[in-house]
């Protein structure tokens, strides 16, 4: 049975990533237009690596135990950079923010279910509350302290990217720390965590690359380099990439996946909040609701035991 209690680190570092990553939202949806979603996504992860390279070193000290562990680096690296991501890009082409983030505030609740389907983790009562809490101020925010307007929402293709990019990033949350018996090796090699990121970003490259090659081939849309472009492209390269999944590993290693998925639900917040910031209206009360339910579910949920069947 494992505990996860909330410490000043894991609350920083759980909550820089949603923070970075709802900038990374907004920086997608400011490139529609500009560059194809699924090369974007490309782009975005070849700038990634190409800034983690110096700090990879240790990678290429042992070249062997890349080959032993390439099926379990190359599934991490299909769920996260080639599927969750650009399926975000992809979703923002057609589905408005609120559909995306009403649908990405399931995280939890998947998280849950695949722990429990897949990994033989037991789902507690107070795991339970906490993702009713959470939820609640997720749908807050969306709402804008109206639940009526819920009622207005109208799906698209989009959303259902949306779904199958949270039901992925679902699995690389548990596999970060639940690998299969069969991917796993006997000795962990000597990487820290730029090689870790690192390998995983290459073998992902692979599909985001056909991705983006498949995509070139049914569109015609042209890129537009400006610096306007070159700007969002080295934010969601740095920001959202090597920073974010620094601290998404780190707080999922000391805290559990489930813990950390409900810390995610801060991400539409966040978002909001940069939306309102870039768009000159002030926060409202709602914002202050939904804070309250979303940190509300994080405790309540902190310190919830778990265990394995």
């Amino acid at each position: 049975m494992s505990t996860a209690r909330l410490s000043p680190r894991l609350v920083l570092l759980m909550t820089t990533a949603p923070l970075l990553w709802s900038g990374n939202a907004i920086a997608g949806r400011l490139a529609v237009g500009s560059v194809p979603p699924l090369l974007l996504n490309c782009l975005r992860w070849a700038v990634a690596l190409l800034l983690l390279l110096p700090l990879a070193r240790s990678v290429f000290r042992s070249p062997g135990e890349v080959v032993r562990r390439w099926r379990y680096l190359a599934v991490l690296g299909l769920l996260s950079v080639a599927t969750f991501n650009a399926l975000q890009y992809l979703a923002l082409v057609s589905s408005t923010p609120i559909n995306v983030t009403l649908i990405a505030s399931s995280l939890p609740l998947w998280v849950l279910a695949v722990g429990a389907l897949c990994f033989g983790e037991q789902v507690g009562v107070r795991q339970g509350v906490g993702a009713a809490l959470s939820l609640a101020g997720v749908l807050c925010v969306i709402s804008r302290g109206d639940p009526s307007a819920l009622a207005e929402v109208r799906f698209v293709r989009g959303d259902l990217y949306v779904v199958l990019s949270v039901v992925a990033w679902a699995f690389y949350t548990w596999m970060l720390v639940r690998p299969p018996a069969h991917m796993r090796a006997p000795q962990r090699p000597d990487w820290d965590w730029a090689a870790f990121l690192a390998l995983q970003i290459a073998f992902g490259l692979v599909g985001a690359a056909a991705a983006a090659g498949a995509e070139a081939l049914v569109t015609d849309t042209p890129v537009q380099w400006d610096a306007r472009l070159l700007v969002l492209l080295l934010y969601v390269a740095i920001g959202p990439s090597i920073l974010a999944f620094r601290c998404w590993g780190l707080g999922v290693a000391e805290g559990g996946p489930a813990l950390a998925a409900f810390f995610n639900n801060l991400t539409p917040l966040f978002t909001a909040l940069l939306s309102a910031a870039v768009l000159g209206e002030p926060p409202h009360g709602y914002h202050a609701l939904a804070f309250a339910l979303i940190v509300g579910g994080i405790a309540v949920s902190a310190g919830a035991p778990t265990s394995r069947r």
